[in-house]
């Protein structure tokens, strides 16, 4: 269980030894039962064009080439041959709306350990795994390799952006919708994408830059959040701040403890009705949660 407002290099590293229970083959069967009648678009590993020989009997015709066959006069068939892996991808956010938890760890400390055991677990399946990751007006990214280091360098961009967050007005640049943007512009289509945000300021923009990724990639979102984010604490008055106001607020008030509950909701059914037209399965997951039990539940080797 992940806890603290940061996170630390050497917890993301021992994540390692809990995602040996994860398998992100079982990732299509899981993932489709969260977006309703929707049908994800999860491609597996799909297949890859090798040569051209001539035609045997027993050879699926579908798979002739005609050009080849119209040229030589001689029936020709394309031979593929399976892809054996396919990049994992994952987007991680540490903006500032990500520095918040009323739990046991921040918001943005969950995102790093999630990150890590999906890393770990597309590593252990040998699937080359990169990264993306925000925060501060800042990003970086790292190219999908199949290689620890390559792992190790992403876990150890996620902490140094997770331990520069500090209570301070959020930088102007890069946000959720220009992340998704800048992924658009260096993703290999055909690679499995994850996106783990709170997905505050999501705008039709990052929409249509999500809905782009999903024609060619297969995408997951992992919403992260707060309980505090959809109940306000038991009635009383509470000192709350800015960073640099300060005021208080009573939270006894019915009618805004119902208005701030429903608030949260509708923007959980919005986004996940959203993405669910692309397929986009979306998975809730809350600072009260522990990643790896959660992703056990899904992807474990049960």
């Amino acid at each position: 269980m992940p806890t603290g407002p940061y996170c630390t290099l050497s917890d993301l590293i021992r994540l390692r030894f809990g995602a040996r229970d994860l398998r992100l083959s079982r990732q299509k069967k899981t993932f489709s039962q969260l977006v309703g009648p929707h049908q994800t678009r999860f491609r597996g590993r799909g297949v890859e064009f090798e040569e051209v020989r001539t035609y045997e009997a027993g050879d699926d015709v579908r798979n002739i080439d005609w050009r080849v066959t119209a040229r030589t006069g001689k029936p020709h068939t394309k031979l593929f041959r399976e892809e054996r892996e396919r990049p994992v991808l994952l987007l991680v956010d540490q903006s500032l709306s990500m520095f918040f938890g009323s739990r046991n760890c921040c918001k943005s400390v969950l995102a790093a350990h999630t990150a890590a055991l999906l890393a770990w677990a597309a590593f252990q399946q040998n699937d080359r795994v990169g990264g993306f990751v925000f925060g501060g007006g800042l990003h970086a990214e790292t190219k999908a390799k199949r290689s620890v280091k390559t792992v190790l360098r992403l876990l150890n961009i996620i902490t140094e952006f997770n331990r520069s967050l500090e209570r301070r007005p959020p930088s102007s640049g890069i946000d959720i919708n220009s992340a998704l943007l800048e992924l658009r512009r260096i993703i290999r289509p055909g690679s499995n994408i994850f996106v783990l945000s709170d997905f505050l300021g999501f705008s039709e923009q990052g929409e249509e830059n999500i809905f782009q990724l999903a024609r060619h990639n297969d995408v997951s979102a992992v919403f992260i959040c707060d309980p505090l984010e959809r109940l306000l604490p038991p009635a009383g008055f509470y000192p709350v701040t800015d960073g640099s106001r300060r005021t208080t607020i009573f939270t006894g008030d019915k009618r805004a403890r119902r208005q701030y509950e429903e608030r949260f909701d509708n923007k959980e059914k919005m986004l996940r009705r959203q993405l669910a037209v692309k397929g986009i399965p979306l998975l809730r997951l809350s600072t009260e949660d522990a990643p790896l039990t959660y992703f056990r539940n899904l992807l474990g080797t049960k």
